[in-house]
């Protein structure tokens, strides 16, 4: 019995090792990837011609002419897709949508536009269009396409701006740890307002305390009011107050009324936390090589991407990242900033007035007309601005600062925090806050405190920095706005 069940593993590990070996083979290419064909981007990259490929992808259009056929064929991997070459009865089968597996050589394109074409031998459907599909080869407006969401990334316009989000992903982790930070997660169910403004969505939920035959009583769920986070910046303090340097990248909560273009309910905010920082002017330099150097890896990653946007959004949007990327920023403090738009020759709807936050008029005045390119305002009226911002030694103002950029206006919101225990106290009590509720915050700063900053980027209007699209909900996959939440 014994030497039957040896024999028996010897077999069943001899099958298993020759299977895990065929499936090795099955599944390798020269890079080594994880799936067995390649994306339609690395085909035209880095494939040389005559080599036997298989994509998938969906038809974008179907042009027939005598002879022959062709089908643009993207995998959302590229903007331009791959052109292939089809015999006309093979073209007849197919319609703009529709999802197909293409077999064929890989050959040197004789026609402008691109450089390799997949000559087919082999088409399949794996997935019919009905002729209903409205995302036709003609112009779509952005109100159309966002109309239209669930179809929308595979227009060329959405299908850059995912590529480039996930590029402007990518190029803030790079920075950041290089950077020797530590990348963090902080709650998106909290029981602090960060911002201190009351502009938070309120979770409300119960769960069955007590039951009888003919009665259940329940309470709330966590026993407190507990919000939908709006900044995962007291968290990400706690955090750096033992690991000195992190970040964070999430998803972030605003109960605003406003239905313009610029602003979101729900959005995506990267926050950096850094201890020992001791000078705003430390922050300012961080900050701006952050975004300088982010902004640079972008332009060099997505450069089909860009140039698309900067023919069709932006003419001078390529000449505007370049400047941001060669050229430092420039620096104002909130009351040089309120004499700037006292003195301009420009009639602003809101009057700018000292003790007052800037409106989005004045900060992309700032940006686009005075200072043509990306300016730091600093030192803003402590009134202002929220309660964990570091107190001036003029006891007037605040170690904060706002990063504005041409046509979005602020970008970045950032601060020396708060590190002084009596002084944090004194600040949660002109704000109206409950002690109670942030004692912990308190406890940091009794317990080895530490001068120390950071500082938000708004995910989305970096992205329309980018991409110079005009409306925030048309840069991010699933838009929630007041009166709006599809999908």
């Amino acid at each position: 019995m014994n030497h039957f069940l040896r024999a028996t593993r010897k077999h069943f590990f001899r099958v298993s090792v020759n299977f895990l070996h065929s499936r090795r083979r099955y599944f390798s290419t020269e890079r080594d990837l994880a799936l067995p064909t390649k994306t339609i981007k690395s085909i035209l990259e880095s494939l040389a011609i005559n080599n036997e490929v298989e994509v998938h992808g969906w038809i974008r259009s179907i042009r027939t002419q005598k002879n022959v056929s062709f089908a643009n064929v993207n995998d959302g991997s590229s903007l331009k897709g791959l052109q292939v070459v089809l015999t006309n009865d093979e073209a007849k089968k197919l319609t703009t949508g529709a999802c197909v597996k293409m077999r064929g050589i890989l050959a040197k394109s004789p026609g402008d536009g691109q450089s390799k074409e997949l000559q087919a031998h082999y088409v399949e459907i794996l997935g019919e269009c009905d002729s209903t599909y409205p995302l036709q080869k003609k112009y779509h407006s952005m109100e159309f396409l966002r109309d239209n969401s669930h179809l929308r990334p595979r227009s060329n316009t959405f299908g850059a701006i995912v590529r480039i989000r996930n590029t402007a992903v990518l190029g803030f982790q790079n920075f950041f740890q290089k950077n020797e930070f530590f990348q963090i997660h902080t709650p998106i169910i909290t029981s602090s307002d960060c911002e201190g403004g009351g502009e938070v969505f309120k979770i409300s939920a119960n769960r069955p305390k007590e039951t009888t035959e003919n009665f259940t009583r329940k309470e709330d769920f966590f026993e407190m009011p507990v919000y939908l986070t709006v900044s995962g910046q007291l968290h990400a303090e706690m955090l750096a107050c033992a690991m000195s340097r992190v970040f964070t990248f999430g998803p972030v909560f605003r109960a605003e009324g406003s239905l313009t273009s610029r602003h979101l309910a729900e959005f995506w905010m990267l926050e950096a936390e850094i201890a020992c920082l001791f000078k705003l002017e430390e922050l300012l330099y961080f900050t701006e090589r952050c975004i300088r150097e982010t902004t640079r890896y972008i332009l060099d990653g997505c450069t089909q991407d860009i140039e698309f946007f900067d023919q069709r959004m932006n003419k001078e949007l390529i000449a505007r990242l370049e400047n941001t990327t060669n050229n430092p920023f420039s620096c104002l403090s909130y009351s040089e900033a309120i004499d700037i738009l006292s003195k301009a020759n420009q009639k602003f709807e809101h009057t700018p007035k000292y003790g007052c936050s800037l409106y989005s008029e004045h900060e992309k005045y700032l940006a686009t007309d005075y200072c043509r390119g990306p300016v730091f305002i600093t030192d803003y009226p402590r009134e202002i601005k929220p309660f964990y911002m570091r107190v001036n030694s003029d006891g007037e103002t605040a170690a904060c600062t706002d990063l504005l950029v041409p046509d979005i206006g602020e970008l970045v919101g950032g601060s020396l925090r708060e590190e002084r225990y009596d002084i944090l106290e004194q600040n949660l009590k002109e704000s109206n806050m409950i002690q109670e509720n942030y004692q912990w915050y308190l406890d940091l700063r009794k317990y080895g405190t530490v001068p120390h900053g950071g500082f938000g980027v708004g995910f989305e209007r970096y992205l329309q920095y980018l991409t110079g699209v005009e409306n925030i909900r048309d840069v991010i996959p699933f838009p929630r706005a007041a009166s709006y939440c599809k999908y």
